[in-house]
């Protein structure tokens, strides 16, 4: 076998997540000639190709493939000795955070976690990536940092933590005829919204008014609740949604208690394994606990018009 050079490994990484030798080398802050030597030197050490040519760009091999988790792992591991824990200083720390969330998180709590980046961190960068499926590739590759939301199974060794409990409301334009005094019937009554990153038209509301010998007329559909809410503001629709999550996008609707008990929201965050021990990760994470405790967040109790 020849000689173990580490930083092939730290190449090898490289190439992986940039799927493309130029990207490697910027990345490496290698030239292009540079990178093509160690991507030779690569395939020599590990007796395959690694990345073959598919069109104008490189795809892995099944062997590339069957490495890349753990690569990634024992390169993040190997930084993190390296840098050790006692080493993070804030002030300088340069990095970019991927938090995939919400629309409802991010206008919740995005100013909060800028507020608290920006007083401590000032050079780091957070960017929210749109939560359109629970891709648990994308925490294992570390394409994500962090997911928060309502979140399902997503594998036995991601890490999952508890930030907070939401409950649904109801909320109509001001003036609808709805009334103040809403009831499961008064409720089944008229257009509703639902809101759904699956297209779906029913849910938890709609069993528990089936309970009861309902049906609402579910006439649209939409993947997040700021959509909802813009239909709701100019039509008699009625839109379900979290408490929490959508308080600033809710100033001037009209908000009242659903008729109908539903199951609280538990909104959680995830992480993978690897980043346990990273400082700067650590901090990621205390900072978005921080800003869910923040009471300016919290959103006011009973009906409202705002």
């Amino acid at each position: 076998m020849p000689q173990l050079d580490m930083n092939l490994l730290v190449t090898l990484d490289a190439l992986l997540s940039e799927g493309s030798v130029v990207g490697a080398a910027q990345r490496l802050n290698l030239s292009a000639p540079a990178m093509s030597r160690q991507l030779s030197r690569i395939r020599h050490l590990v007796g395959d190709p690694v990345l073959v040519r598919a069109g104008r760009g490189l795809v892995p091999t099944p062997r590339a493939e069957a490495l890349r988790e753990r690569l990634r792992s024992l390169v993040t591991e190997a930084e993190a000795l390296v840098r050790g824990d006692d080493e993070l200083d804030l002030s300088r720390l340069e990095r970019t955070f991927v938090i995939r969330a919400s629309d409802g998180f991010v206008g919740t709590f995005g100013a909060a976690l800028a507020s608290h980046a920006a007083r401590e961190a000032p050079q780091v960068r957070l960017r929210f990536a749109h939560q359109d499926k629970e891709d648990v590739e994308a925490l294992r590759e570390a394409r994500v940092d962090a997911d928060i939301g309502v979140i399902g199974a997503m594998g036995p060794e991601i890490r999952l933590q508890a930030l907070f409990h939401d409950r649904f409301i109801g909320v109509v334009r001001p003036g609808h005829p709805l009334g103040d005094v809403v009831t499961p019937e008064s409720f089944a009554s008229f257009p509703h919204v639902s809101v759904s990153r699956r297209g779906r038209f029913s849910g938890p509301i709609d069993e528990a008014l089936a309970a009861l010998g309902l049906v609402r007329p579910v006439t649209i559909a939409v993947a997040n609740f700021n959509d909802a809410l813009a239909i709701v503001r100019t039509s008699d629709h009625v839109a379900a949604v979290p408490a929490r999550l959508t308080e600033p996008a809710r100033a001037g609707l009209h908000s009242f208690e659903l008729p109908v008990r539903t199951d609280a929201l538990a909104i959680s965050l995830a992480w993978h394994p690897r980043f346990d021990a990273d400082p700067a990760h650590r901090w990621l994470r205390g900072i978005v606990r921080e800003a869910c405790a923040d009471e300016r967040c919290r959103p006011r109790t009973g009906k409202s018009k705002g």
